[in-house]
């Protein structure tokens, strides 16, 4: 496969005065490390709530969510939480099977995000 295959960008912006970290691409094997090391460190760098948006992500495979599954822990041991927005069918049905749905806060828009 080409590198363009692999391509993810990950970008933080603000929505709504709140951080929310914008992940594009395919999230694999190869490139769940650099989500990991760009999801940490947008998790150092803000507070309150790490706001994942996925709504660009169409592929994701076990690497990937056990990416969010570290992801997830090591904030919540800082005290804060993670929301995933947005995800497409197809990564939001890897969630379900592995029930990891119940273990997550996955809304659809920012406009769900509970309150803190």
């Amino acid at each position: 496969m080409s590198d363009a295959a692999h391509r993810l960008d990950v970008e933080t912006t603000a929505v709504n005065n709140q951080p929310v970290v914008k992940v594009r691409g395919e999230v694999d094997l190869r490139t769940s490390p650099q989500l990991r090391e760009a999801l940490l460190e947008s998790a150092q760098s803000t507070s309150g709530p790490l706001l994942i948006d996925l709504s660009a992500v169409g592929y994701m495979d076990s690497s990937g969510v056990g990416t969010m599954v570290y992801v997830k822990r090591e904030v919540e041991r800082a005290g804060r939480r993670v929301v995933l927005i947005g995800l497409q069918p197809r990564v939001r049905s890897v969630f379900e099977i592995t029930h990891l749905d119940k273990f997550f806060t996955i809304v659809q828009d920012l406009d769900e995000v509970p309150e803190p």
